[in-house]
């Protein structure tokens, strides 16, 4: 299978909504999901995104990330979501995505990237461990939701 790996572009926002929808239901957390494709076009400039593209032109899977600037080690960039459509893991993809963001990243300047991933998410651990990753359990998310 033809897979390309691109930056997301406007006209992306639709199908990575979708796939963003996905994503908080596979992470069992629907609920969670409040963005729309008015938000991130008023937001245009903080998203940034790799989109894996088929040869047919469906994008199946994605990687957003952000500059991030960590006390201890200086310019960073985090990873906020990486998923892959079901039907298109375990070929490959998301390995793909990584490559992709380790690249940036490193012709980018930073000298760490960071993200998160599920406890209970063994196939994605595993991906990580064997690309060099270090997982951390000691660690804590906390997060607070503002309105504006």
């Amino acid at each position: 299978m033809e897979v390309k790996i691109r930056l997301a572009g406007e006209a992306d926002f639709n199908r990575l909504i979708e796939l963003m929808g996905e994503f908080a239901e596979f992470e069992n957390h629907p609920e969670a999901m409040m963005n729309s494709v008015e938000r991130m076009k008023r937001e245009r400039e903080y998203f940034n995104c790799f989109v894996a593209e088929t040869g047919d032109n469906l994008i199946v899977g994605y990687a957003a990330w952000f500059f991030a600037y960590y006390t201890w080690t200086g310019k960073a960039l985090y990873i906020d979501d990486l998923y892959v459509q079901r039907e298109y893991r375990g070929k490959g993809i998301g390995k793909m995505l990584m490559n992709r963001v380790i690249e940036f990243a490193t012709t980018s300047g930073c000298h760490k990237i960071r993200w998160q991933v599920s406890e209970w998410n063994e196939p994605a651990k595993s991906m990580y461990r064997n690309m060099g990753a270090e997982i951390d359990t000691t660690k804590l998310n906390c997060d607070l939701t503002v309105s504006i």
